[in-house]
């Protein structure tokens, strides 16, 4: 018997292709939402009132001591039976976006408290608010200081859109597993899902070592323009 069979290369093409486009919306998507949903929770655990920043403790790890699939089994399974019920695509882009959003805030709150404190007093010496220190100041070297990290989760996220899967969404990874249950052509089938992760996730991670290069130059001549001149 053929092992790999370039029939169900040409029967299924479709259904892999939209498969991976299905994983590359998810991607997309959660990032971006994680990414921004993750800079409020960030702040909130740097928050001095324990009204602010217990409840962020609390969520981040939270989420950080339970497993990714067991979360979105339960939004997607257990929260219909409390009255709230979603459709795969938002439950597992709600999920995901949960889960990477406690994960990236971490990252975000490093960044910040990388920056040195003497930053926060320049800018309070020439009478700037805190609020316009932090969006104008801090965030901005902050984000490139941390850059090369959101984009491994960028990478991560693309292979753990596979476990949306366990909500019925019909990614990369589902659709292998119709394909396969249809032909048992195992072989050729998660050889083709392996083939369509790395054609999109090499590049990424090619992508990411080229921002963490540039992040990296950026930062050095950041901390040079802001030494003092006799330094």
């Amino acid at each position: 018997m053929e092992l790999f069979n370039p029939e169900v290369v040409q029967d299924y093409g479709l259904v892999f292709l939209h498969g991976l486009a299905i994983t590359t919306m998810l991607t997309l998507v959660v990032i971006v939402l994680s990414g921004i949903l993750a800079i409020p929770l960030a702040l909130a655990r740097l928050s001095r009132s324990r009204g602010v920043r217990w409840p962020a403790d609390f969520f981040v790890e939270f989420i950080r001591a339970t497993p990714l699939i067991l979360q979105l089994i339960y939004i997607y399974y257990v929260l219909p039976s409390a009255g709230l019920r979603l459709d795969p695509i938002s439950a597992a882009i709600i999920g995901l976006t949960l889960n990477y959003s406690a994960y990236m805030s971490e990252v975000y709150r490093s960044g910040i408290q990388a920056i040195p404190k003497g930053q926060w007093e320049a800018a309070a010496s020439v009478g700037l608010r805190p609020w316009l220190t932090l969006r104008k100041i801090i965030l901005p070297q902050a984000i490139r200081i941390v850059l090369p990290a959101l984009g491994n989760y960028l990478i991560a996220l693309f292979k753990d859109t596979a476990l949306a899967s366990v909500v019925t969404v019909q990614e990369l990874m589902f659709s292998g597993q119709i394909i396969a249950a249809r032909n048992y052509q195992y072989f050729t089938v998660y050889t083709v899902t392996a083939i369509l992760y790395f054609a999109v996730g090499y590049p990424s991670a090619l992508l990411v070592r080229r921002i963490e290069l540039w992040a990296r130059r950026g930062w050095t001549k950041g901390r040079r323009s802001v030494a003092p001149s006799g330094a």
